[in-house]
């Protein structure tokens, strides 16, 4: 299904966090200009969290309220996605006292990486099927 106007800033900014994602796993490629070094990925992640990660949630929580409790199902899902917010940031609060940088690094990727592909694959499929008339109104900053 082609992806709804309203939902398409929000997986532009999911495409740059996949590829966050997969630098910051333990069996990460090389890519130009980005060191491999634990520090400078961790370092990068840190940057990331901060500039993009923290006002993508917002907006997602922003589509949560503006969609919630106008059908079941994606209220169901809703619920999941908050936990998951809650668990990656909580994640990433406790990294700064972590004792393996280089393994708690790769499982809040992996954790990030299975959130985003639910939200892409199934979230906003529900949503554009559920709740087209609703996305309509739903206007989130680029």
């Amino acid at each position: 299904m082609q992806r709804h106007s309203a939902l398409i800033p929000l997986s532009h900014e999911h495409k740059r966090l996949l590829f966050v994602c997969r630098y910051l796993k333990k069996d990460a490629a090389p890519y130009e200009g980005f060191p491999l070094e634990t520090q400078a990925r961790f370092e990068y992640m840190v940057k990331v969290f901060q500039e993009l990660m923290v006002p993508h949630i917002q907006k997602e929580e922003y589509l949560f309220e503006k969609c919630a409790g106008r059908n079941t199902a994606v209220d169901a899902l809703i619920a999941e996605l908050q936990q998951e917010h809650r668990a990656i940031s909580s994640m990433y609060s406790a990294i700064t006292e972590s004792t393996n940088l280089e393994d708690d690094m790769d499982k809040i990727a992996t954790s990030l990486e299975m959130h985003i592909r639910k939200e892409e694959r199934v979230f906003f499929e529900l949503l554009q099927k559920e709740l087209p008339d609703m996305l309509q109104n739903i206007q989130l900053e680029k």
